[in-house]
């Protein structure tokens, strides 16, 4: 019998890389989206549109309570895979009340729905995240760090967490938190800091534009593939025990680093083509993250494949070729 996956936030970048992971391993893949419309398939399903004929899409909303259980308890999965957010840790600050009702009670509805419907060997799994240790107390940071969230998103991603952690303790439900520090890809959202600077040094390079405009380019981040993380999502839910692991690469690169890094992969001097906007600052910001990834390269024999240059390169290229199609 194959294993039933439900994914939330299947249109994104993570949860399109899941999809496929998990095809690959013989699951039956369903996911939750707001609509399913053809127009879609070139704008919002644009990640999984050459596997939409081997998944099945079920219509809800994260902030509907009756839509989660319904397809929860109706397709029955063997996992849960709980991707689904406003992940934009700028649009918090500008939008808290969308963040915390999408983020927080998104999170409560579905936990509640898989307390209530899912078969008892049901595994959860919740995308926490790096930036809730925000304003670090100790670096590296690992699964015991406190935690001291600078963004609305990082206080709602905080508030996830406890949620996942007091349904496992009371309930006695498989329920884990994956905290990822920043994984990247040629699916990210053109709105990150990484996706903004390989597609603007691709259109620098092609003519189409002469400079960037960037914030702080001295926040220093754990940057790895969101490849390569998915995979430890899968790894945390075939464990016996439920537990909360760091995922991340143990290496640290700043903003500046990235932009350097991708202009110089097209023969370009990053100096020449970034211009640093005040506004584009955040009114509290995380200067560095770093991950401990050390319990998951133990239990789970985790550990990251692709480098950070393969990232930045890969990216580039991706975009270099959009280009070049459009």
């Amino acid at each position: 019998m194959s294993k039933i996956a439900l994914i939330t936030g299947i249109t994104g970048q993570d949860g399109s890389y899941l999809a496929e992971l998990l095809l690959a391993k013989g699951y039956k893949v369903h996911g939750i989206v707001r609509r399913v419309a053809l127009e879609d398939e070139t704008h919002r399903l644009w990640r999984i549109k050459k596997i939409l004929s081997e998944i099945s899409l079920h219509a809800g909303s994260l902030e509907s309570y009756a839509a989660l259980f319904n397809v929860i308890r109706k397709i029955k999965p063997d996992e849960i895979y709980h991707l689904g957010a406003q992940s934009y840790v700028g649009h918090s600050f500008e939008d808290e009340f969308s963040t915390f009702n999408m983020n927080i009670n998104g999170t409560h509805y579905i936990l509640s729905a898989y307390k209530e419907f899912a078969e008892k060997k049901t595994k959860f799994y919740f995308a926490a995240s790096s930036e809730m240790f925000g304003k670090v107390k100790e670096t590296p940071q690992k699964e015991t760090t406190p935690f001291h969230p600078r963004s609305v998103y990082g206080i709602s991603k905080v508030t996830g967490y406890h949620l996942v952690k007091n349904y496992r303790e009371a309930y006695n439900l498989h329920a884990c938190n994956g905290i990822l520090f920043n994984h990247e890809s040629p699916r990210r959202g053109y709105e990150f800091v990484t996706r903004k600077i390989s597609s603007g040094v691709a259109r620098i390079k092609k003519g189409f534009q002469k400079k960037i405009k960037l914030g702080n380019i001295k926040s220093k981040r754990d940057w790895g593939h969101a490849k390569d993380y998915v995979n430890a999502m899968w790894l945390i839910l075939q464990q016996d025990k439920a537990e909360d692991y760091v995922i991340g690469t143990g290496k640290q690169h700043s903003v500046e680093d990235f932009a350097q890094k991708a202009f110089a992969h097209v023969g370009l001097n990053y100096k020449d083509h970034i211009d640093i906007d005040e506004n584009l600052i955040r009114p509290s910001e995380v200067n560095t993250l770093l991950a401990d990834y050390s319990k998951a390269k133990k239990n789970l024999k985790w550990e990251p494949k692709i480098s950070f240059d393969e990232l930045v390169v890969n990216m580039v290229e991706n975009d270099l070729k959009n280009i070049k199609e459009y």
